[in-house]
């Protein structure tokens, strides 16, 4: 009998790797059904960016390192600032979804929404004044001027991008992420003409691309304005607008803080490279090639993110499910699905070196210091492919972990 069971345990020990196996490519793939979709809504809403700024580069190199300029300080002091305050939905709105309290989805997008149209108010006003700031900074003063006027125009785009990343969370939390898609995908088919337009046909320059990007962005909203009024996915958290929205603003903009915080500390260490760009020597030169680089590094960390958003998910439904050794087999799934991503991606990216600068610029000059500075973009994607994930699953688990120990203390949460 012992001589048996000896023999059978090699057996056993098979049968149990090959289960573990086939439980880890189960977990890869709804790792994978969640993070795909959500690569193409975040990477389309990107891309309108980058659509205007390539098209911007196509008048010359003035113009593409005016509208760099001008795009990375709004990023700086607009669009990173909102992207990281309605991260804090993700935390409100998925704790009131897995409790059940369906209608505090819609009261906590309504203060969010509130709350970042105040915030776009002191932005808006700081926009107008950008060219002078670019000056105060000892920025060259024709790209100053030019950046000035681009970040005027891109004023339209800062209101429509508070609510759509109000309801990008809204939307997340409840699993709907192909409205996102569609959405998302079908304004991106709309700028790209609209841009070309606006730019080139109608000789708007700079001020037609900016102008373009809140074309689009009102767009996306309407659509899933449209989608969030007569779809029946969202009958249950739908709700009207009222007194209960301004009296949770104080309880978002305590999570929305922290979530900025985190997002924009990362976000402006990039942004400060193009800016301390405009300070060289030849700042036409180096301030294009740079955030043409930036631009693509940036473009790529979407899919990682969209990957920590996915594993967020998974961590979160397997730890309330009381599952913590699924939750912890999500987060090596992700992990090897983001080696795979990134070794593609670094992979192609360095292939197309030679003709990347191509899609941003026709100056010779810019297209040769694109293909120089190609390998160390793709270290930079590759370094910073696996921060992005990690680093967005522990973010949101942390301010999870914060907001159950204020649960007492929320009236709509108790």
């Amino acid at each position: 009998m012992e001589e048996e069971a000896l023999l059978l345990l090699p057996e056993e020990k098979e049968r149990k790797v090959v289960g573990k196996w086939k439980e880890f490519v189960g977990e890869m793939k709804k790792v994978g059904s969640i993070a795909t979709p959500m690569v193409v809504v975040t990477v389309s809403q990107y891309l309108l960016l980058v659509v205007s700024m390539s098209m911007a580069g196509h008048l010359g190199e003035i113009s593409l390192s005016s509208a760099a300029i001008a795009t990375s300080f709004t990023n700086v002091t607009g669009f990173s600032l909102l992207f990281g305050m309605a991260g804090a939905l993700e935390t409100l709105c998925g704790q009131a979804y897995g409790a059940e309290q369906y209608k505090k989805l819609g009261i906590y997008t309504y203060a969010a929404i509130v709350s970042l149209f105040l915030v776009c108010l002191p932005v808006s006003v700081l926009w107008i004044f950008l060219d002078k700031l670019l000056l105060l900074l000892g920025q060259d003063p024709l790209i100053s001027q030019r950046a000035g006027k681009y970040a005027i125009w891109l004023i339209p785009a800062l209101f429509p991008y508070a609510i759509l990343q109000s309801l990008v969370r809204y939307l997340q939390t409840q699993s709907l992420i192909l409205p996102m898609l569609l959405c998302s995908v079908a304004t991106l088919f709309f700028h790209i003409p609209l841009c070309w337009v606006l730019v080139f046909k109608l000789r708007m320059g700079n001020s037609g691309a900016a102008l373009a990007i809140g074309l689009s962005y009102w767009l996306n909203v309407i659509l899933l304005g449209f989608y969030l009024k007569y779809s029946s996915s969202v009958e249950r958290t739908r709700t009207s607008f009222s007194r209960d929205v301004f009296l949770i603003i104080g309880e978002f903009i305590r999570f929305a803080v922290p979530s900025a915080i985190m997002v924009c500390l990362e976000w402006w260490s990039f942004e400060l490279f193009i800016l301390l760009s405009g300070l060289s020597p030849n700042p036409e030169l180096e301030t294009s090639v740079l955030s043409i680089c930036l631009t693509i590094a940036t473009l790529h960390f979407y899919i990682p993110y969209s990957f920590g958003v996915a594993a967020s998910t998974r961590v979160s439904n397997e730890l309330g499910a009381g599952n913590p050794d699924a939750a912890r087999l999500a987060v090596w799934a992700v992990i090897a699905l983001d080696v795979v991503q990134v070794t593609i991606a670094s992979a192609t990216l360095f292939c197309c070196r030679h003709i990347l600068g191509h899609a941003f610029s026709s100056d010779t000059e810019v297209v040769d210091y694109v293909t120089d500075m190609a390998p160390l973009v793709c270290i930079s994607i590759i370094m910073d492919s696996f921060q992005a994930v990690l680093s967005g699953k522990f973010k949101k688990h942390s301010i999870t972990i914060a907001s159950l120990e204020s649960t007492k203390k929320c009236p709509f949460l108790s």
